[in-house]
């Protein structure tokens, strides 16, 4: 995956989780075609960008504080 590529893709998934639009890791691996494992890095890397997103269990969503 190429650098910007990678980039819009990140954007993206933020942008799902501010509209709380992600369902589950293995959904959103399916939609960009890569693995859960770079989900995972994706929004480690939106929260070291500063974005508090966490993990709700009980809509088994991510959700970004306000």
């Amino acid at each position: 995956m190429k650098f910007i590529e990678r980039k819009q893709k990140v954007e993206y998934l933020l942008e799902m989780i501010k509209k709380n639009r992600c369902i589950s890791l293995k959904q959103i691996a399916e939609k960009y075609e890569c693995s859960e494992r770079t989900v995972r890095r994706m929004i480690t890397e939106l929260k070291e960008e500063g974005h508090e997103i966490n993990y709700c269990r009980a809509s088994r969503k991510f959700c970004k504080e306000n």
